[in-house]
This record gives structure tokens, C-alpha cells and sequence, in this order.
């Protein structure tokens, strides 16, 4: 039987979804990314995911079962967890797609993606770390002053310092308007310019830990005299150390992490009840305007999405070689009157190629999103708003998969996978978060329906759609999901009211990532032509011929409507 700690970088399928469905070598033409030629594109996946196998992968499941802990006030992780990030730091790969002005290498996002899904892969609780650094340097790239950059960038993009969003509070999780976190402005003394921050969050992504030197916290908060709501909430860059202006480290702020959550999953990564000024001696300074915050974190949270989208195939990934693995080496039964393994008998082999499908078909959404930001970036702006419409699909499409995948590998294992010595059940309770976090799915499909919808006034999507369409000339099944998708959107855009769009939100997201992946996976299939290894025929025609056909499914349900919804009252349906 395997051990929980193999892993297997998946090196080949990524390096043709980055060819095929992120166009690297489209991309390399540029001046921004020519040093992304195919050399160096091989070296960093191959190098990745190395790296990942032999130092963030042996972590994975001691770090399930001893986890994060709190003692006197100092979050510690299990041993190896602090010299395995010294290495990622070392060897660069936090720096891969960082500005160049501040050390990064400056290479495509895309590839900074792959670097993400190794590590996600390997350990999916520890790459929360770098996920949540990632975001604080776009947040500070996009909206920070220059000062701010100068003195903060460099080390988050190194990775010496790490990063963190504190959003969430007590009263206020999906409302971030209903906040009551101050930051008060200091008006003399050596501290003029800054500002006191008083309240405390929670739900913090490695809020609080010993691996980085620092940690830069971005907080939102409101402003006294701030309007009430989102509008009013500014955002604000709040250090564990105060930082001097040469860049070397000064006293600790006042904040600190008073708790970490017992959780289902990802027990290595601590999630922290944060609180800032306890002792009123908490100093954060503005980025960016004042009651401006949330347009500043959202750059933050769009990128966590897209990364978070890469947790569901990281964790498809590994549920997949598990079960496998499991299924190769498990004797159970007879076929043609001899003992047989179970990947032999047809309902596992179902199974197991619906793991490999979904996987696979969630990649090449990933990959097929993050080419689209790279040309976003390169001034493309019709790839910036198909990047919009996609964000939404990959998060939460991609979890769900994530979710559905890990299940399966639980089910392959059958009662082996339901006790905890397999590693199976890890897999499982790893992935549940991500569907939850970042925005919860049905979030992320209110946002298509009632955003993304109407973006370029409806021209995004229908771009989209009519793309997929043209594609799926000679597939049946997916040039009829697509013409579903085309009525349905039309039908949300022009005669359903908002409730309406809602009520069929997440079906509808649903139908229209798997005709994405779809496309996307049809696009790698004709690629390789009559060079298709069986295991990649059989995965793409899997997807194409049964998994197209279950989202046409869901077209009732994308239409229904609200009324249904709410014939009967809260009370009544309480019974």
C-alpha cells in the first residue's frame, strides 16, 4: 500500500496545460515574459515540483496530526516545518512572478500557479503561507505608496517576510461592512502620520507563526466619522515588528494572536483570533485612499481566489494518485475466475477515471485563467475581463472538484479510507474548506450572475460561450451545453429578476466552468493528436461523454427560478 506521503508532480499534464491552455509560448513573446521560453518554463515545473516531493510533501501528515499550537502567546509548528521554509525561501520560488523592481523574477503568473499546485499538492495547509503572501504583494503592488513598496516589498516578495488579509470578524464574515475594527489617526509625536488600531479578527490564514521574520498584516478598518458599510472601510498595512526605515526590524507591535480554531482540515496552518491593540499601542499606516479599503483588498482576494480555485486541483491531485496507488495494490474479488485488484472491477475503475477526469479538467481551467491574467497584464483587455468571468468558475468549480475527487478517493479505499491510518480521510477533510473560504461558492456565483454577467454588456460572456461553441463544432454533447449556457444567460440577463438569477446561480456556474474545462480539455486532446498517451484519450473522452452530459442536468434547476424557493415560509420550511 502507498504511504500517505507519496507524491508524484504532476509534471507532464502540467507542462501541457501551461503549453496548451495558458499559451506560455504566446506569452514569451513578449518583452515582459521572453525569458519564459520552454527551457525555463521545464526547469521551473520540474524543479517545483522536486522541491514540493522532497520537502513540503514529508510534512503533510505529521502536520495533520500534530498541527498548529499556541503556547504562551507563540504560534509553533511541527518540527521540519521551519527548515522546509528557510529552503522555499532560499531557492527563490516565492519570488517567481514577484516585481522585478523588488527582487522578483518577474515571470509569468501563470507559472507562479505551478509553483502553487506542487507545493498545494505536496501540503496543502503549509502552501497556505505563500498563498496569502502572494496576495499581500499584489494588494501593496497595485495600491501601496511608493515608501511602502520600497520598505515592504522586498522581503514579502522574498518570502522573508510573509503576508496576511484580515477581513472577517465576529458580526461580520460575508458582510465586511458590518465591521467595527477603528483605526484612529495620530496627529503629533514620533508616530504622526500613522494610525491606532483597535479590534480583533478572526478566521486568520497563518495569522500568527516563527517561519517568516515578519508578518504584515492588512487590516481593514473604519475611519472616525466613516460612512457605514463597505463604503466606509479603508485598509490598512499593520507589522508584527515595526519595520525602521533602513529596513531592519524594530519593536514588536501590539498585536497578537489570542486563540487558534480547532478545525475539520488543514491543521497545520494556523488560523488565528487576531487582536489588534489590546494595551493601545497598535500602529498600522494607510494604503491607499481613505474609505477605499475594499477596493484594495479585493486585488488581494482576487488572486487568493484564483490560488484558492488551485486548491481544489491540488487536492484532486493527490486524492487521485492515493486511490490509484490503493486500487493497484488492493485484492479483493475475481474477474474471469482469478484474484483480481480492485482498479479491475468496473464501478472503481469508474471512479477512478472520474478522479483523473476532474482533475485534469480543473487544471485546464486553472491554467487556461492564469494565461488569461498574464495577457491582462500585458495590456490585453478583453483577456482581462475573460480572466473576470473565469475567476468565479475556477473557484468555485474548481473546490467543488476538489471536494467531490477526495470523497471518491475515500470511497476507493472503501472502509480502509474511512479510518484515519490511510490518509485518505485527510485528503477529504483538507478540501472541504475551500468551497468556504475566499467568498463561499454560492458568492462566487451570485458575483457571475449579477456581475460578470453583465460585463461589456453581456459581451464577455457571450464571447466566451460562442468560443466554446465554435470549438465544439464536432462534439455533441458540449456544443449543446454551450447552447444551454447561451439560453440561460440570455435568459438571466433579459427576464429574470435578481432573486431569479440568484436561485440558479450555482447550477449555472456550474454548467458553464464545465464547459470551459471541456473546451479546454478538447483543445489539449487535439494538441497532442494521434500522440495522446491512453490514460489522457480515456480521461478527456471521460470528461466529454459523461461528465458534459451531467451538467446539461442542471439546466432545470439554472431556470427554475425563486418563487419555489420561498412558497413556503422560513417557519414552515423549518418543520
Amino acid at each position: 500500500m502507498a504511504s500517505s506521503a507519496d507524491f508524484t508532480p504532476a509534471t507532464a499534464d502540467q507542462l501541457l496545460a501551461i503549453r496548451v491552455n495558458a499559451g506560455i509560448a504566446e506569452l514569451a513573446r513578449s518583452e515582459r515574459f521572453a525569458a519564459a521560453e520552454a527551457d525555463l518554463v521545464e526547469a521551473v515545473v520540474e524543479g517545483a515540483g522536486a522541491f514540493a516531493a522532497g520537502e513540503f510533501a514529508p510534512l503533510n501528515r505529521i502536520g495533520d496530526q500534530q498541527g498548529a499550537r499556541l503556547e504562551n502567546g507563540q504560534v509553533l509548528l511541527p518540527a521540519g516545518y521551519a527548515e522546509a521554509y528557510a529552503a522555499y525561501v532560499a531557492q527563490g520560488w516565492n519570488a517567481v512572478a514577484g516585481p522585478a523592481d523588488f527582487g522578483g523574477q518577474g515571470l509569468p503568473f501563470t507559472l507562479a500557479c505551478n509553483v502553487l499546485e506542487n507545493l498545494g499538492t505536496a501540503n496543502m495547509a503549509f502552501t497556505l503561507l505563500p498563498i496569502l503572501s502572494v496576495g499581500a504583494i499584489e494588494a501593496l503592488a497595485h495600491h501601496g505608496s511608493a515608501a511602502q513598496q520600497a520598505l515592504y516589498l522586498p522581503k514579502l516578495v522574498s518570502g522573508e517576510w510573509s503576508g496576511t488579509m484580515n477581513l472577517t470578524e465576529p458580526q461580520a464574515g460575508s458582510d465586511v461592512g458590518a465591521l467595527r475594527t477603528t483605526a484612529t489617526p495620530i496627529t503629533d509625536g514620533p508616530h504622526a502620520g500613522r494610525y491606532s488600531i483597535t479590534g480583533t479578527k478572526i478566521f486568520i490564514t497563518w495569522g500568527d507563526h516563527e517561519l517568516a521574520e515578519n508578518i504584515i498584516h492588512l487590516v481593514l478598518a473604519r475611519l472616525p466619522g466613516a460612512p457605514e458599510g463597505s463604503r466606509g472601510i479603508s485598509l490598512f498595512l499593520v507589522p508584527k515588528h515595526h519595520v525602521n526605515a533602513d529596513g531592519t526590524l524594530g519593536p514588536r507591535n501590539d498585536v497578537r494572536p489570542v486563540s487558534l480554531e480547532h478545525k475539520l482540515g488543514i491543521n497545520a496552518s494556523p488560523t488565528c483570533v487576531m487582536s489588534f491593540g489590546d494595551n493601545g499601542q497598535c500602529m498600522g499606516e494607510l494604503v491607499g485612499a481613505e474609505h477605499r479599503g475594499l477596493a484594495a483588498m479585493f486585488t488581494m482576494m482576487n488572486n487568493a481566489r484564483i490560488n484558492v480555485g488551485n486548491q481544489g486541483v491540488q487536492i484532486g491531485e493527490r486524492a487521485t494518485q492515493q486511490a490509484f496507488a490503493y486500487a493497484l495494490g488492493r485484492v479483493q474479488g475475481a474477474r474471469e475466475h482469478a484474484p483480481a485488484a480492485i482498479v479491475d472491477h468496473p464501478d472503481v475503475r469508474r471512479m477512478l477515471l472520474r478522479m483523473k477526469a476532474l482533475t485534469e479538467g480543473a487544471r485546464a481551467l486553472l491554467y487556461y485563467t492564469a494565461g488569461q491574467v498574464d495577457r491582462g497584464t500585458l495590456g490585453d483587455e478583453d483577456a482581462a475581463m475573460r480572466a473576470e468571468v473565469l475567476v468565479p468558475l475556477l473557484k468555485a468549480w474548481g473546490t467543488d472538484i476538489g471536494v467531490e475527487v477526495a470523497s471518491l478517493g475515500v470511497q476507493v479505499h472503501g472502509g480502509m479510507g474511512f479510518v484515519e491510518e490511510t490518509g485518505a480521510a485527510q485528503h477529504y477533510r483538507d478540501a472541504r474548506i475551500a468551497p468556504i473560504y475566499e467568498g463561499t461558492n454560492g458568492i462566487q456565483a451570485a458575483d457571475l450572475v449579477t456581475r460578470k454577467l453583465g460585463l461589456d454588456g453581456g459581451g464577455a460572456v457571450t464571447a466566451l460561450i460562442a468560443d466554446i461553441a465554435h470549438a465544439a463544432v464536432e462534439e455533441g454533447a458540449l456544443a449543446a451545453l454551450a447552447a444551454d449556457c447561451s439560453a440561460i444567460a440570455s435568459w438571466m440577463r433579459d427576464k429574470a429578476s435578481v432573486d431569479d438569477r440568484l436561485a440558479g446561480s450555482v447550477p449555472f456556474c456550474t454548467m458553464l466552468a464545465v464547459s470551459v474545462a471541456g473546451w479546454q480539455l478538447l483543445r489539449q486532446l487535439r494538441a497532442l493528436g494521434d500522440a495522446a498517451p491512453a490514460a489522457k484519450r480515456a480521461s478527456v473522452r471521460f470528461f466529454l461523454d459523461r461528465v458534459v452530459p451531467e451538467a446539461r442536468g442542471l439546466a432545470a434547476g439554472a431556470m427554475a427560478g425563486a418563487a419555489p424557493l420561498y412558497a413556503p415560509s422560513a417557519a414552515e420550511l423549518a418543520r
